[in-house]
């Protein structure tokens, strides 16, 4: 199985990679700075829509069986409303964890028509969640809500052409981003998220999950 995942180099993207590797499967990891020296890696930074084409170029004619969409950014945490949130965060923000994942479904979508049975996993996060919906965090929050709304017109879009997508959650994790308090260690996440993964088909595409397999509400 040849696997992409974006963001690969650090918290649950290099978790992922590492699980996939020590699993025997063939992985592409992407990052948008210097790339690690061992094993297959790809430069790709997601607010550049010029980086996208060169990533189709580098993977011509390479079947993917799943692409991970997990490269994502959460600038404003913590942040005030009255004096944060300036438009600047809010552009990247939703280049990265919106624009970026369309734009690398699109330009790899004939890598994943090459596959036996394509499937694209969009890390998103129950922090979009409309039914919960309490506060702060206002442009990461809304880029998730749109990632999630992206992965489920996505599922209805591919469909037809054979692609299962699905969105998930993979919990409040103990990395840099969600910090030492969080509920569960990157072990944990990417054994969950690695099985919803596995258990993803057209049967299942446009399910919004955490990395345990509930449902997200959205």
């Amino acid at each position: 199985m040849a696997i992409l995942i974006t963001g690969a180099n650090r918290g649950i993207g290099r978790g992922l990679r590492d699980h996939y590797v020590a699993a025997g499967e063939t992985v592409y990891g992407t990052a948008r700075g210097e790339l690690p020296v061992e094993g297959s890696w790809l430069h790709l930074d997601l607010t550049d829509p010029g980086g996208f084409p060169a990533l189709a170029e580098a993977l011509d004619s390479v079947p993917i069986d799943l692409l991970v969409c997990n490269a994502g950014v959460y600038r404003d945490k913590g942040m005030n409303l009255a004096t944060g949130y300036p438009a600047a965060l809010w552009a990247e923000t939703f280049a990265v964890n919106v624009t970026g994942v369309f734009l690398t479904v699109q330009a790899l979508l004939p890598n994943l028509q090459m596959a036996q049975a394509p499937r694209v996993a969009v890390i998103t996060s129950a922090m979009g969640s409309s039914a919960r919906a309490p506060g702060h965090s206002y442009a990461y929050r809304a880029s998730k809500a749109a990632a999630t709304n992206l992965a489920r017109n996505l599922a209805a879009d591919l469909e037809p052409i054979g692609i299962a997508v699905g969105a998930y959650h993979p919990g409040w994790v103990r990395t840099d981003m969600g910090g030492k308090d969080a509920d569960i260690d990157l072990a944990d996440c990417v054994e969950g998220l690695a099985a919803r993964f596995g258990e993803l088909d057209l049967a299942r595409t446009g399910a919004v999950l955490t990395h345990d397999g509930t449902p997200v509400p959205f």
